[in-house]
């Protein structure tokens, strides 16, 4: 069911959430680490609905910190240090991955964070359903921008990534070795529009 499905989401993500956090507040100035918040799945028989989830009610403003799609730009996603930490987490996850696998909808009160989502570039990646579009990763992929926390667990810029790929196609394309056929094709094409004015004549 659509609760089950959601508490494997969200206890999955703590999971990663938690290895995170044990690589990232050893490190000197990283301070406070984001927490996805516990799930808990309760079985109630008689009830119309059998399945709910239980989990701690969160006081405070209640941010996005992730971007669901390009339109919807929070600042306080780029301005604010749990924005800063949850953007890092999900560059974290995805590095560890090999990209994967990304958390996505990073949400919350401060750094406890609920009701996330997690994408994956391919249908049961370790035999895992995400629940979100992994157009999501491609998205990330291009929007993210790394900040000093990216800087601190050394994680790989994804533009420069782009670069090397782009540089490498480029190249590919000048080496080729039938430039000399290339030319062939050349005084072919200047002879068709003779010929042409010749058959209008």
């Amino acid at each position: 069911s659509v609760v089950i499905q959601e508490c494997y989401v969200q206890n999955t993500a703590r999971e990663y959430a938690k290895l995170y956090a044990a690589e990232a507040e050893p490190l000197e100035g990283f301070g406070e680490v984001p927490e996805i918040i516990q799930i808990f799945l309760i079985h109630r028989p008689a009830n119309n609905i059998p399945y709910a989830t239980v989990e701690e009610e969160l006081v405070g403003e209640f941010v996005k910190y992730s971007v669901k799609d390009g339109k919807e730009v929070n600042f306080l996603r780029r301005d604010s240090e749990a924005g800063q930490k949850c953007c890092t987490f999900q560059h974290w996850v995805y590095e560890k991955t090999n990209g994967n696998l990304l958390v996505t909808d990073l949400q919350g009160v401060g750094m406890k964070l609920t009701d996330v989502g997690i994408a994956t570039l391919a249908k049961g990646y370790k035999g895992f359903k995400g629940n979100c579009s992994f157009s999501f990763i491609e998205q990330f992929r291009a929007l993210h921008q790394c900040n000093k926390y990216c800087e601190m667990l050394g994680l790989k810029s994804l533009r420069t990534t782009h670069q090397k790929q782009r540089k490498a196609t480029s190249t590919k394309s000048k080496n080729l070795p039938n430039s000399s056929a290339v030319k062939k094709i050349v005084p072919k094409k200047a002879r068709e529009p003779r010929d042409f004015i010749s058959s209008e004549h």
